[in-house]
């Protein structure tokens, strides 16, 4: 296996790819708009896997840096998964100085609980005090593009 870096910020992001993978391959974002990952990623606390200066996996954390924090948009391109990439992303994300002062840390995932639960994930304590409004499709209506 070829070496890998870890890189943090929005900056150091493969905006191209990131979208391509969201719109096309993933099961939650499939058909968003350019400008909408573009804004997201602007946005948030970005953490990326490249090898050979390519970038292979990405993940983003929403967050005031303060109190609490959304994971997000975690992925890992196909032919690099089973190599320990989230693994090193989430272990980067973790040792942050602000991330162990977070109240609270959330996500969503619909195949990865073993993953998250490695780093101190679980369902929720008390669901009876959350809430949601829940767009699903947000992204493909035209109303909400910013």
């Amino acid at each position: 296996m070829h070496a890998f870096d870890i890189r943090i910020g929005s900056d150091q992001m493969d905006i191209v790819l990131i979208h391509r993978f969201l719109t096309e391959e993933s099961y939650w974002a499939r058909g968003i708009s350019y400008d909408i990952v573009a804004n997201a990623v602007k946005h948030s606390f970005c953490i990326g896997v490249f090898i050979d200066d390519r970038q292979v996996a990405f993940g983003r954390l929403i967050t005031d840096y303060t109190t609490f924090g959304w994971l997000a948009d975690f992925f890992v391109l196909t032919p690099y998964r089973g190599r320990g990439l989230s693994k090193a992303m989430l272990s980067t994300l973790m040792e942050q100085s602000w991330t162990s002062g977070l109240r609270r840390l959330m996500l969503n995932t619909s195949d990865a609980h073993g993953l998250y639960r490695q780093y101190g994930f679980e369902q929720p304590a008390n669901t009876a005090t959350l809430m949601e409004v829940y767009r699903p499709k947000a992204h493909l209506e035209t109303g909400h593009r910013r």
